[in-house]
């Protein structure tokens, strides 16, 4: 297995680990899968691994933006930067911080309440407005796609055009037709190449083989064998 890992994937990747938001072992997933890794993106929570988060994020957003031979569909500029409620809420709000101080990208920030306020300005949206606006939504996993999906048509229906996702782990994995994934899903609502992720189990795969945690990768290969993307 051959790849290189950006610096700000490895640093997270450590992070998460070290508080317990990455794990290797055996979960149990909702879709009654038993995957040889969990993450849980609630638990980055320090201002430590945050900055690294905000600054994977940033990374990211900025990559995908950059046309080149490996990036024929890039990102469009965006307006709005959307974080679902209610883990998007934080991870947004730091990384429209960290697009201004680390490229000088100045886009707004918008998420949206669990209930409606039927009080004061009303509505469920807080922050900028969408209408009229490129919009790009942040997530941390997408499973079923259930909370990102739910993200797209809230963002139309205030006005928004929505340009693209980006998660924070990919998992690469088909869905229980045992061909499709929610990514390819999303794409063929948004557009090739509108969701982007800072990881995707290919490369926790590239950082458990040069850490020569032999045992974790093998049964990594056996899950991605039996339900990763072909």
């Amino acid at each position: 297995m051959s790849s290189k890992l950006e610096s700000y994937q490895t640093d997270l990747i450590s992070k998460a680990m070290s508080v317990g938001a990455l794990k290797f072992g055996q979960f149990t997933l909702k879709s009654g899968r038993i995957s040889p890794y969990f993450f849980n993106a609630g638990l980055l929570s320090s201002g430590e691994i945050l900055t690294s988060l905000a600054s994977a994020f940033s990374a990211t957003i900025h990559s995908a933006q950059t046309p080149s031979s490996s990036n024929p569909h890039p990102i469009p500029q965006f307006d709005v930067l959307f974080g679902p409620a209610y883990k998007g809420i934080p991870f947004a709000a730091i990384t429209v911080v960290q697009l201004f101080s680390q490229y000088n990208i100045s886009v707004g920030l918008a998420y949206d309440r669990k209930e409606v306020k039927d009080h004061g300005e009303g509505g469920n949206i807080v922050g900028a407005s969408l209408r009229d606006k490129k919009v790009l939504i942040l997530d941390d996993v997408m499973t079923a796609g259930t909370a990102v999906r739910a993200a797209i048509d809230m963002v139309r229906k205030e006005g928004g055009q929505i340009v693209g996702v980006v998660q924070c782990l990919d998992r690469e994995e088909v869905g229980k037709d045992g061909v499709s994934s929610t990514v390819k899903d999303v794409e063929e609502i948004l557009g090739a190449g509108s969701v982007r992720s800072i990881l995707k189990m290919r490369d926790l795969m590239v950082w458990l083989e040069r850490d020569e945690m032999q045992e974790e990768l093998g049964k990594m290969k056996e899950y991605r064998d039996k339900h990763g993307l072909k």
